[in-house]
């Protein structure tokens, strides 16, 4: 339902009329920067912002070394502000206010910030999280990278309702948010069984095969167990060959590696933005290559290159012998989960956190190796079940995608003034928060759009 009265309103922050009895203030009346630095001589937890979330970094172990660093660093405390105001000018996907949940420090490159007495904390949030969605701070800032500071914010006018009448849309948001989100966490689950189902049955292909019948034998390989009795084996050595190509002046496209896109090129990253560099001595691929990042391969960053293109000189690139092994089987028995396995016992030594995978380890998995024809009959096999346990996932996303529309929709007109809500009775409910990852623990190489570890 919608207020009794409003009245014109033309903010930067607020696109539709306001409440009659709503008031509007500039940022420097709603917010206070929030400056407080690193303690020296304390371990407190170094935090990041992560598309939306602000979350511990995934490794602590690091003050010895690089304790300078984090001197600069601000220190936030549970209810703290964080807005990622750098690189305003790439639209890649709104996720820049956050709310600090634990005490700890984070890069000064991001605005922070608490409310004043006349904004609910929570309220607050909610209005901020609106106007990014809409893309209000796309384009503002300096520089050549547009990046937004606090004097910025200050400068800014937002809508302001009474304090209790912010409250209240706290309580009835948390609320009916958290409906939205417990039938999307339902279709989500339904996501992870439909991938459970398509990994098991790759899985069960490629190293048994798909023929009923067969007599089978024991392999004498720990990781892959019995296998079709007319299959033989080889170690990788005899299916692949490493390369090492180099650009001469880098004209060739660059590939990146996603562990959820797979190798693709760089100009199709839309989310993302890299600062432009030479790309003169990185690795050259061709199509169907192996290229593995070798510290990560482990956990399955690697991919067949879909066209020739260049790579980082740090990865390995593989060619297929394909007079023994097709490169999609070879493929997918590597990122089977059992030969997932395999490839995290070869790592050894620590660079920067992360195990390598040499290549002379790779090269002692043994893998299954059908004739080529029945590789084929499998792959074909396994185009024709994934397209149909894609198609239901790609259902369920919709939904998904559909709950999320309206759940920012109504958001949006409940912050701005659109629906009154201040007569509904909240009944009593266990919040269900919002768990969406969207790309986080998805990690490209280089810098992502407007994010940082500085």
């Amino acid at each position: 339902m919608a207020y009794p009265s409003y009245k014109k309103c033309t903010i930067q922050t607020q696109e539709t009329p306001i409440p009659s009895h709503w008031s509007f203030l500039y940022g420097s009346a709603c917010f206070a920067e929030n400056k407080e630095k690193y303690i020296a001589g304390t371990k407190p937890i170094i935090l990041q912002f992560n598309y939306g979330k602000i979350v511990p970094k995934s490794f602590q172990n690091v003050w010895d070394g690089d304790i300078d660093v984090y001197e600069k660093y601000t220190r936030v405390t549970p209810n703290t502000i964080m807005i990622n105001g750098l690189n305003l000018n790439y639209d890649f996907v709104s996720q820049r206010v956050g709310i600090v949940k634990e005490e700890g420090i984070i890069t000064s490159a991001y605005i922070s910030m608490n409310c004043r007495p006349v904004y609910d904390n929570n309220y607050a949030v909610y209005l901020l999280k609106t106007i990014d969605d809409k893309k209000i701070f796309h384009g503002m800032g300096t520089g050549i990278r547009l990046t937004m500071s606090f004097s910025d914010m200050k400068k800014m006018q937002f809508p302001v309702p009474p304090l209790q009448e912010q409250q209240q849309i706290v309580r009835y948001l948390d609320w009916k948010t958290s409906q939205i989100n417990h039938l999307i966490h339902g279709y989500e689950r339904l996501i992870s069984l439909l991938e459970e189902r398509k990994t098991a049955v790759i899985n069960e292909a490629v190293t048994k095969g798909i023929r009923k019948g067969v007599a089978m034998k024991d392999s004498g390989v720990e990781w892959l167990g019995y296998i079709p009795e007319h299959w033989p084996t080889m170690r990788c050595k005899m299916l692949f060959t490493e390369l090492d190509l180099r650009s001469l002046d880098g004209s060739e496209t660059h590939l990146s590696m996603s562990q959820k896109y797979g190798l693709i090129p760089e100009e199709k990253l839309k989310e993302r933005h890299t600062v432009s560099e030479s790309y003169a001595g990185a690795k050259i691929c061709h199509k169907n290559d192996l290229v593995l990042n070798r510290l990560k391969a482990h956990l399955g960053v690697f991919a067949l290159a879909p066209q020739l293109g260049v790579v980082s000189p740090d990865y390995t690139v593989l060619r297929v012998k394909e007079e023994k092994i097709l490169p999609k089987f070879a493929e997918m028995v590597l990122k089977s989960d059992a030969c997932r396995r395999e490839l995290r016992i070869r790592v050894r030594g620590i660079t920067e956190g992360f195990w390598r995978l040499y290549t002379d380890d790779f090269n002692t998995i043994v893998l299954p190796v059908p004739s080529l024809n029945e590789q084929k009959e499998i792959l074909d096999s396994l185009v024709e079940k994934n397209a149909r346990l894609d198609k239901a996932r790609t259902s369920l996303q919709k939904e998904i995608e559909l709950l999320r529309e309206r759940r920012t929709r109504l958001i949006s007109d409940v912050v701005t003034g659109a629906l009154d809500v201040r007569d509904v009775v909240v009944p009593e409910y266990v919040q269900e928060q919002d768990m969406e990852v969207t790309e986080d623990g998805d990690e490209y190489e280089g810098e992502r759009a407007g994010e940082t570890d500085c």
